[in-house]
Parts: C-alpha cells; sequence; structure tokens
C-alpha cells in the first residue's frame, strides 16, 4: 500500500492568553491581516497559509519546541522585534518568544529552500529570490533547475 506524501503545512495554530493582546504584540512586529475571525480564534493571513491564534494557553513556556517563521526581511524583523521589546533569545539565528511562551524562529525567505508559488508571492505583493545556496540545495533534491 502506498503511503501518502506530505505537501505542506496548511497552518500552525498558536494558543495565547488573549487574543486582542496577541493581535497587538504581532501587528507591531509583522504587516498582517486577518482571514477570518471567531470569538476565541484569530486567522493571520500568509498568502495560501495562516496562522491559527487560538485564546486559552495553559501550558509552560515553550524551550525547544519551536516553529519557523519565513520572513522577507530577518533583519527588519529583528529590528522590530526589539521595537516592541520582544524577548529575542539567545543563539546563532534569530528566535524570539512571545509574551505567551510560544517560541518562533525567524528565517529568511531567499536564504532557506521553501519556496512560494510566483503567482502567490505577487498575490502578496512581493518580488523574492533565492540566494545561490538556497537553489543549490533544491537543485540536490531534484527541486530546481
Amino acid at each position: 500500500m502506498a503511503r501518502p506524501r506530505l505537501v505542506g503545512i496548511n497552518h500552525v495554530a498558536l494558543e495565547v492568553g488573549d487574543i486582542e493582546e496577541a493581535l497587538a504584540f504581532y501587528g507591531r512586529i509583522f504587516e498582517i491581516s486577518l482571514r477570518g475571525r471567531m470569538a476565541r480564534m484569530a486567522f493571520v493571513d500568509i498568502g495560501d497559509q495562516f496562522i491559527a491564534l487560538s485564546a486559552g494557553r495553559s501550558q509552560a513556556p515553550d524551550s525547544g519546541r519551536h516553529f519557523g517563521l519565513v520572513v522577507d526581511d530577518k533583519e527588519a524583523t529583528r529590528r522590530a522585534l526589539e521595537a516592541a521589546g520582544a524577548e529575542i533569545l539567545p543563539g546563532r539565528g534569530l528566535d524570539f518568544a512571545d509574551p505567551w511562551g510560544n517560541r518562533i524562529q525567524v528565517v529568511q525567505y531567499d536564504e532557506v529552500q521553501f519556496t512560494k508559488a510566483e503567482q502567490i508571492l505577487r498575490g502578496m505583493g512581493l518580488e523574492l529570490g533565492k540566494t545561490e545556496k538556497a537553489v543549490a540545495e533544491l537543485r540536490t533534491k531534484g527541486l530546481a533547475e
């Protein structure tokens, strides 16, 4: 029997203490728009993907567990995090903790293998390329010319 293939990630759900506070926090760092909203949830649009913010975090802050966000400009993100007073975590990359203990790792689009379709990027108003290193990694996997 053939096993199904993983194709991508539709969304990530983050538990936060309060939806309004979370939208204010993330809105100080990133340009965000909502895909939808419910009483205890907000859906932050990322083109063909989204982040679901869910009210009611009850667990301790994350230490190793994290997820990676891809941005167009990592250094602009660092400056926005600093201006927002976010907790930037030590390490070689750019990791931060939100006020509810969610750990987020930030990577820059042109430096990683993750690739959005051109029509999605256009729809998001973005024109982004890849570094030669990222293209070489994709080529090694047979995913680039």
